[in-house]
């Protein structure tokens, strides 16, 4: 989405709004030292804006490429409507009014899940990377001696973090669709008693979603902790009751039951960068916050945010655009931004259908909005030749298309492709992530650029 020009008028009103407040203190005069020549701002300005356009334009349709796209532009406005002020969402002292804003808009995150005990915790983070840290964190604190259990196609900050916290962590395989495999976890159970178990839902290789409602069952039997890793997927679970999609998300469903989950604004939900947020289902971890400052918490009696993060700063113009974005977005089952994310589901798989008359064949069904496929070719070393020259040829293109790529194990790969001819160890794909809207109606010139490149780039 590009920045409408309506919106224009309220990036003034937000400046004059801080102007307006600021003038209810007296007046106070710049240091010198940091007034420099106009000139010399609009010369650097000019060359920053020239240096900005070195982005790819994630904005853009024709990006199908990684996971990127721009903020709403109300997230826009409510971003600098506070970074004007710049409060540091830790302790009241430094952002009241923000904190407040997060705690309303953390609430919707977290009615989104299903999680309803009235002693729900959870705060934003700079990431999906630190939002984890602090569950495994967690994790660690109420089962010190029991390992935490991810699958193969779990990101890799999982097993990072768990070597951050020197904490141990078993990998357990998953299906060639990218889904925790069951069975293999029933055998880890069957011999080790573990403290967490992380579920996925949305992998960044695939889009998959692992069988949360199988690892329920498994919780009432071994009682382990479920922490679900939804930083790509959760907003989904806004379309997951639908008839249209409820079951392929299926798994979304059954959220409200975990003891702590993790998503990303800043992916699906329409923020600036960084915007993740850690959940959990009830008080229980607060005891592990628990510390003395001799310094903060002395403005108010309430509850400071600072108390129960593992971050201290945060960004309260993260929380401000947030809560402006749900003001017109709010998180509801058949509302703006389920519909949004019911057109990228959608896109996709019009994308998957039409590969084939193009010259390509998908490599999984897509789950969410994301998309893996390859050109047609008889080997692995052929496929991977193909699609790295597809993939360079895209981007310099008179037309540019932009993609993304995935290596993949070549076991994995015959395992669902097995006429292709194993001549290598990994083969490369193609991998689009769908995540505009607009894309549904791009999709036709987005495969015809494709049919295009194919023929383009032959095999060896």
């Amino acid at each position: 989405m590009t920045f409408p020009r309506s919106f224009d008028r309220l990036l003034e009103s937000v400046i004059d709004a801080n102007r307006s407040w600021e003038a209810g203190w007296p007046p106070v005069a710049p240091d010198p030292a940091q007034r420099l020549d106009p000139e010399i701002w609009a010369a650097a300005t000019r060359d920053l804006s020239e240096r900005l356009r070195e982005n790819y334009p994630h904005f853009h349709p024709l990006y199908a490429g990684q996971m990127l796209k721009p903020p709403h532009p109300a997230a826009v406005i409510g971003y600098l409507a506070a970074m004007l002020v710049n409060p540091n969402n830790h302790a009241l002292d430094g952002g009241r009014a923000t904190a407040a804003l997060e705690k309303e808009a953390v609430a919707s995150l977290a009615h989104m899940f299903g999680l309803r005990r009235s002693d729900f915790m959870g705060h934003l983070t700079a990431s999906g990377t630190v939002a984890n840290l602090e569950a495994l964190w967690v994790a660690r604190e109420l089962h010190p001696d029991l390992p935490v259990v991810v699958s193969s196609e779990a990101h890799y900050t999982h097993r990072r973090m768990c070597g951050v916290l020197r904490m141990p962590c078993i990998e357990v395989a998953a299906t060639p669709d990218g889904r925790l495999d069951l069975a293999r976890l029933d055998e880890l159970l069957a011999v080790r008693k573990i403290g967490t178990l992380v579920v996925t839902l949305g992998t960044t290789a695939l889009g998959a979603l692992d069988p949360l409602a199988d690892v329920l069952e498994r919780r009432r039997v071994h009682g382990f902790r479920v922490h679900v890793d939804a930083a790509y997927g959760g907003y989904f679970r806004l379309v997951a009751g639908s008839a249209q999609w409820a079951s392929e998300l299926a798994p979304l469903l059954s959220t409200g039951e975990v003891d702590s989950v993790v998503v990303d604004p800043h992916k699906h939900g329409l923020q600036p960068y960084g915007c993740g947020c850690v959940l959990f289902a009830d008080s229980t971890p607060s005891k592990l916050y628990a510390h003395a400052s001799p310094y903060t918490y002395f403005s108010s009696p309430e509850h400071h945010p600072g108390e129960t993060t593992l971050e201290c700063s945060r960004s309260g113009a993260a929380a401000a655009a947030l809560w402006l974005t749900l003001q017109g977005l709010p998180l509801e089952p058949g509302g703006a931004m389920a519909a949004g994310l019911d057109l990228s589901l959608r896109a996709a798989r019009a994308f998957a259908t039409a590969l084939p008359g193009a010259g390509y064949a998908v490599h999984v069904p897509p789950t969410l909005d994301i998309v893996t496929y390859y050109p047609e070719r008889p080997s692995l070393s052929a496929i991977s030749a193909a699609s790295d020259r597809i993939f360079t040829a895209g981007e310099q293109a008179k037309t540019p298309l932009y993609l993304a790529k995935l290596v993949v194990n070549a076991d994995v790969f015959a395992s669902l492709h097995p006429a292709i001819r194993v001549d290598a160890a990994t083969v490369t794909l193609l991998r689009s992530c769908l995540m505009r809207p607009e894309q549904l109606g791009w999709v036709p010139a987005i495969v015809a650029l494709l049919a295009e490149l194919a023929l383009g780039a032959p095999g060896v």
